[in-house]
């Protein structure tokens, strides 16, 4: 195996630092967004020709603050502004929900708060965090979503597997009456010990799945084709990523107390998922994984389907 793999395991951080502020001190959901310097509201304008003529049924959804256009709308779209959509989280503060993280991605469109909750679980020896993202948009291409997203403490990855038997992300669209639906949510957000729950046994029947060294291999070559007629430049870098992906399974410190299970293989593609770095690192990388970390990672979902069919 290769050894110029970046330095593992003990250097993690969670998918979302270095996006955002950090706002640990905020007491509400109005106090973050303040420090995060979201709190500024969303105005609609009509949209006009060169001639002045108004172009019906469409509107220019504004940042009042600095008059930067988010996004062109119908008008069946509701503004929601940021202090509407996450003044509904505040309700949980009586139990123990801190405040970490809250932000905007390209340049306002997007905006975002990040909860941790406060219980702690223990699964198959690993102390599991939950967070809960809360996002909001504002350019007409999105959706109002709340998000469940597990982080395993020892290494930060991300456990947000897709359970039938539990709900991880809830959403609503800009139309209608949303304030109803926002009312709506807050009992999807009381269901996330009902996830966690779920989880736990998810994680559990993955550990009683026992597999080889050699079906892991063939099952990294599966989340790591070689494409046809592959380029010199091509077999390289799948090689990169197969060899990156095996010292994850084989060698990890945090691995040593697991069995070479289903269980031990996930958490192996759920470090890579969630940590490794990108062959050609873009200006939307860390965007986009915040992004796979709400909204879940198809190589996760990939590696999932494969160990539950495991024979």
């Amino acid at each position: 195996m290769s050894h110029n793999i970046e330095t593992m395991f003990y250097t993690r951080t969670a998918p979302w630092h270095g996006l955002g502020n950090r706002v640990e001190q905020a007491l509400n959901s109005r106090d973050a967004l303040s420090i995060a310097g979201l709190d500024w509201k969303v105005i609609q304008k009509p949209i006009k020709t060169e001639d002045d003529l108004v172009i019906p049924n469409y509107k220019a959804n504004v940042r009042a603050t600095d008059q930067r256009i988010l996004g062109v709308v119908t008008d069946r779209y509701s503004i929601v502004q940021n202090h509407d959509a996450f003044q509904f989280t505040d309700e949980l503060l009586g139990e123990g929900v801190r405040y970490e993280t809250a932000g905007s991605l390209q340049h306002g469109k997007k905006v975002w708060l990040l909860a941790k909750l406060p219980d702690q679980y223990i699964m198959l020896g690993d102390r599991i965090t939950p967070y809960l993202v809360f996002s909001n948009s504002h350019d007409g291409t999105g959706s109002i979503k709340i998000a469940m997203t597990p982080i395993r403490v020892v290494c930060q990855n991300t456990l947000n597997l897709a359970l039938t038997s539990a709900k991880r992300i809830w959403t609503t669209m800009h139309t209608g009456n949303v304030k109803d639906k926002l009312s709506e949510a807050k009992k999807t957000l009381l269901l996330a010990e009902h996830y966690m729950d779920k989880l736990g046994s998810e994680m559990e029947t993955l550990n009683r799945i026992k597999i080889s060294d050699q079906k892991v291999l063939e099952y990294i070559e599966l989340l790591f084709p070689l494409p046809d007629n592959a380029t010199k430049l091509q077999e390289k870098n799948v090689m990169h990523l197969r060899e990156d992906i095996k010292i994850r399974y084989f060698d990890a410190p945090d691995l040593t107390h697991v069995g070479k299970t289903g269980y031990r293989f996930m958490c192996a593609v759920s470090d890579f998922a969630t940590h490794a770095p990108p062959l050609r690192e873009t200006a939307t990388f860390k965007e986009n994984l915040f992004n796979r970390t709400i909204e879940g990672n198809p190589m996760i979902d990939k590696a999932y389907d494969m160990v539950l069919s495991h024979v």
